[in-house]
């Protein structure tokens, strides 16, 4: 499969564009019923029509927008599955839609709508701000399809996990269903990515996790190779969830962080 990208001349890229765009453009990829659904935005026509035809041939049921309007709109009106989202938008960028669609309290199970990020901005702070709106995947241009696909699946099938009711460490509960966590019955607000930090270290509590096993079961791959972003979002979790004694979040120098109660 082919990858997108800008300015990409290759002649066989172009036929295979084509070919996927006419395809599209036919109405020759149909989505079986129940596909789960995925809204492209991005503002350059190719890179949209392509996604989206690439995407209903792997099976999914795909709506587009080509401005950061019209994606919020879309996403009301029938709330995807799935955001793909580039960051420079002619209106507004991306990490401003990504706000309104978090105030629209969309998504299923009282989750927000996970996001993924598509642009040509690779810079490391571009990343940490997007992640740190809630984003799950943030994937530079150009890009190997293929590799799209796959982290998009891995996303669905994370986010599309029957949660488990409350779990609870001490005086910290999280109530998966309800999104929503608490520490001695006062409510505590995390944003999403925090969120999903927390419930894996619950999930884990008493054992050690790795920063590596963190980046791969809450960011779903390592970040570009900079594991520093775990120790940002264990930061933001003491500061919030464990600003009290008994301390429940504990590191271990060399080996990762655990979750659990003092020993006796």
């Amino acid at each position: 499969m082919p990858r997108a990208a800008e300015g990409d001349s290759s002649a066989g890229h172009a036929r295979d564009l084509r070919t996927l765009i006419d395809v599209e453009r036919t109405g020759g990829a149909k989505p079986p019923a129940g596909a789960q659904r995925l809204l492209v935005v991005d503002d350059e026509d190719t890179v949209r029509e392509l996604l989206s035809a690439t995407l209903r041939f792997a099976g999914f049921e795909v709506s587009s927008a080509a401005t950061a309007g019209a994606a919020v709109a879309a996403a009301v009106a029938e709330p995807p599955d799935l955001v793909l989202l580039d960051v420079m938008l002619p209106d507004m960028d991306g990490f401003e839609v990504v706000r309104r669609l978090r105030e629209q309290r969309l998504g299923g199970r009282g989750r927000p709508v996970p996001v993924l990020f598509l642009t040509a901005r690779g810079r490391q702070a571009d990343k940490v701000t997007g992640l740190s709106l809630g984003a799950d995947d943030y994937v530079t241009k150009p890009f190997d399809l293929e590799e799209l696909i796959a982290r998009i699946r891995a996303i669905l099938r994370r986010t599309s996990e029957h949660p488990a009711d409350v779990l609870t460490v001490g005086t910290l509960a999280l109530d998966a269903e309800g999104h929503q966590v608490t520490r001695s019955g006062r409510p505590v607000r995390v944003s999403p990515t925090e969120f999903r930090l927390l419930r894996y270290l619950m999930e884990n509590a008493g054992h050690v996790v790795s920063k590596a096993q963190i980046l791969d079961r809450v960011w779903s791959y390592d970040f570009g190779g900079d594991a520093s972003i775990v120790d940002t979002y264990i930061s933001y979790l003491r500061r919030k969830v464990d600003n009290e004694e008994p301390k429940l979040l504990h590191t271990v120098h060399g080996v990762g962080y655990v979750m659990r109660e003092p020993r006796q």
